[in-house]
Formats: C-alpha cells, structure tokens, sequence
C-alpha cells in the first residue's frame, strides 16, 4: 500500500512519470536533494508496471505525454491502488483537463514551469511530512567570486540554481537586457556534473536568420554557395556540455521548429546531409522578452516554450536589488583600476540613487568610462556619465519619496491581483503581464520588508 509504515525509518518513496528526460532528471534530482527516494518512469505504461510491482508513496506524473496520457495513467493507477496521492504537472493549455482530472483522484495540478517551493510544499504534504519545513540543500555551492550576491532577491535565485544545477534539465533563464543573464548560466553550467566540459554560447539575436541554422546545427561542403568546406555547429561542439542559446525569443518560426526537434529527442542534420547526428547537450536558453506573451501572438510556438522552460530562473533588475549596485560597481572600478582608485563620497550616494535602466551592463560600462577619465585615485561626479549623475541633482528625500512611491503603487497592485485570483500566482502572474518567477521574487521582496503577501493577508 501507498501510505505502508512498516519501516518508519525509510524516507517516502516517490514515481517520477515523464517522456521529457529534462523534466525527469530535474523532479529527480531535486527531490533527492530534499531526501526522498524516487524512481523515474519515460511512459505511462512503464509507470503501471512499476506500480504493479513496488510500493510507492506518491506518484508524480507529467499530464501530455506520446501513448498513455497522463490522465489515462492516473485512472489505471487508481485501479492498482485506490489511495495512491498521485499529483499531476501540466502545461496551461492542459490545466482545464488538469482540474477535471481531480474527479478521478488526482490530488492537485501544477502548472509548467514548475515552482520547487510550491512542489516541495505538495510533496511534503502528502507523504505526511511538514510543508513549511525549509529548503535542504545538497552539498554546498561555492559562488564564483565574479558572482555579486549581497541582495536577498540575488541570493534567492541562486539558491535556485544550486537547487537545479546537477540535473539535466533545461532552464529558461529570464530578465531585462543587461542583468546577468548569461553570468548565471555560466554559474549554473559550473556547478553541474558537465563543468568539465564545454559551454557554447549563441547570441540569437546578433546572427542574421540565414547564417544561424548553420552556427546551430552545421553544414556540409557544397550545402549552399559559399560553403567552402563543412563546418561542425554548436549543437555537436556543446556534446557532453551546456548550450547556451541567448535572446531566444529571436528566432524565426523555421529555426523554432528545428530547435524543437533537438529539445525533443536531441537529433538534428547538418545542412545539406541526411544523417542524423546526436547531441546530449543540456539547453540553457535566455530571453528578455515575455515568451507566454509571445506565444499568445504567435511568435512563439508554445510546444518549444514548454520544451525549454522545464524551470524558469527571474533575474530581477538592478533596481530591485540596490544592495548590490556598490559590490558590483566595486567590482568593476578594481578590474578597470587594478584596485588603485576608489569613490568619492558624493560618488557613492549618486550610484545607489540611480535607477540603472540599463542594469549591470550599464554600471559596467559607466565604471569603466570613470576610470578611463579619472586623473587620481579617487573617482568623481565629473567623472560618471551625465545621466547617472542627474540622480545627485535630486535631494535625498525626493528620490527615495519618489521610490517609495512607486513601490508602493507596484505593491498595492499586486496585492489587488492576487487577492482578484484568490492567491492563485499563476493566474495572478498572467494578469500581471509577469512571468510566474518574477511574481514570486516580488513576493519575496515584499515578505522581507515586512509585509504579509500569503492568502491571509486578507
């Protein structure tokens, strides 16, 4: 039986059920890391044949998948354990079969990309363990010393990456142009078992439609004019390691398309070849755009959303996150400086009030301008580009009556939102405009200021 507690000592045993080895290795990896026991199942059908033989105390199964669905597995399973708490994790297009699916004794649904907090609680819940008992961490990360993380909102998203790291999942690494994106994927690339190998990073943006599919997936000689020689692509160089495809939501429909194919069973032609070739390169991809948005327009195809968000990481933007302006503007000035110079005091005030529209790669750029203009060893107003220094031109109490301000408005609004969604995130992130991850960092940020941001906060 399910809830079987003849041995008290033994942690819950838990059946992973998905055709997507991504997903399968993260639900696996991560769950391990929190101490439970797991088994994996590609299919349905190898699902009800482990259940016909094991014991188990929660299944956990994937709602779309080729062959037996997810719904028909759980309604077989019913048949072979009446008790079983079998928790369903599904797309948005599937969420109204998810919620149907309840009828036929599904304990709850979770919506794609997953949440680890939010599926840890579930878990936890129904192996009869405390859902509120904090996160465990497997071993202990060092962060890579180029890596600012004096933020709590920083901090939290690395303690996501740590989380996610030794899987082979796919991550969709969001946030506005210039916040790290890339940093953190090389982050999450150095803390996993394929750190020895390679990363390979592709700007989708910066390569014109016509060369990209030959960067990505090679040619053959003669393949088309100009193909002088063949050329081996990204996909087969990143074998064994992580590729990272930037600015993502760039790509054209053709390419989307192709790229599905590799998500999906990791096969691909060179051009101008029939043979298939193999890559098992994990796929790190990040966008600045609002890809659910992009979907709903068209300009995305929704099955590569989903292929590739198998779990979202938000980085916030500077602004959000202003106890790492001076570490990293520290940072910067000692690499462009050799450590020789430092900030006046007017300097200092003036970086922690700027907005940064342009996050870490405009403090970068402007403390590299500083250095270039300083003179001496201490960096100057005169010194920082004319924007940044019009934040010393307003008082004190202005900037932070005006930030106040605006967070406030930000605050109430989301408040009213989730209230409107009775506390669902999901659909609160959707009215937003948000993604999911940028609404539950929010949350975050609020909860450490203070304020009560679960349901009963009224």
């Amino acid at each position: 039986m399910a809830n079987d507690s003849r041995n008290q000592h033994r942690p819950p045993r838990i059946l992973i059920v998905d055709d997507d080895a991504g997903q399968r290795s993260l639900l696996d990896s991560f769950l391990k890391s929190q101490g439970f026991e797991t088994v994996v199942a590609g299919s349905g059908e190898e699902a009800l044949a482990r259940l016909a033989a094991e014991e188990f105390n929660m299944m956990i199964s994937d709602v779309r998948m080729p062959g037996m669905s997810g719904l028909e597995t759980l309604r077989r399973a019913r048949a072979l354990n009446a008790v079983l708490p079998v928790l369903l994790v599904t797309a948005y297009a599937d969420i109204r079969e998810a919620v149907g699916a309840m009828k036929d004794g599904a304990l709850n649904y979770l919506a794609k990309p997953i949440d680890l907090d939010e599926l840890l609680a579930t878990v936890r819940q129904a192996t009869g363990l405390s859902p509120t008992a904090p996160l465990k961490f497997g071993a202990e990360r060092e962060v890579p010393p180029h890596v600012v993380a004096q933020s709590p909102l920083m901090r939290a998203v690395l303690h996501d990456a740590s989380l996610i790291a030794p899987s082979d999942s796919r991550v969709l690494i969001t946030g506005e142009s210039g916040v790290g994106k890339e940093v953190l994927a090389e982050t999450i690339h150095g803390w996993s078992a394929r750190a020895s190998g390679p990363l390979v990073k592709v700007n989708c943006a910066a390569i014109p439609e016509t060369l990209l599919e030959s960067e990505l997936f090679g040619h053959e000689k003669g393949a088309f004019t100009g193909a002088v020689s063949q050329r081996i692509g990204r996909f087969e160089q990143a074998r064994d390691g992580t590729i990272f495809l930037d600015e993502i939501g760039d790509m054209s429909p053709s390419l989307q398309a192709k790229l599905l194919r590799v998500t999906q069973d990791g096969l691909f032609n060179r051009i101008g070849s029939n043979k298939e070739l193999h890559t098992n390169a994990r796929i790190l991809a990040a966008t600045n755009r609002n890809l659910e948005e992009e979907v709903k327009a068209g300009r995305f195809r929704e099955d590569l959303f989903y292929r590739l968000n198998v779990v979202e990481l938000h980085l916030p933007p500077l602004r959000d996150r202003r106890e790492d302006i001076l570490p990293l503007a520290n940072a910067f000035l000692a690499e462009f400086t050799r450590g020789r110079a430092r900030f006046s005091a007017s300097v200092t005030e003036c970086l922690t009030r700027y907005s940064w529209p342009g996050n870490v790669r405009e403090l970068r750029n402007s403390m590299e301008r500083a250095a270039l203009l300083s003179q001496g060893d201490v960096i100057l107003l005169e010194h920082l580009p004319a924007r940044v220094r019009a934040a010393a031109s307003t008082t004190p109490s202005t900037a932070e009556g005006e930030a106040g301000h605006l967070d406030d408005i930000e605050r109430q609004t989301i408040f009213q939102a989730l209230r409107k969604h009775k506390f669902n995130r999901t659909e609160t992130a959707r009215a937003l405009g948000i993604s999911r991850r940028a609404l539950i960092y929010k949350l975050q940020r609020f909860r450490e200021m203070g304020f009560q941001v679960d349901a009963d906060a009224g």
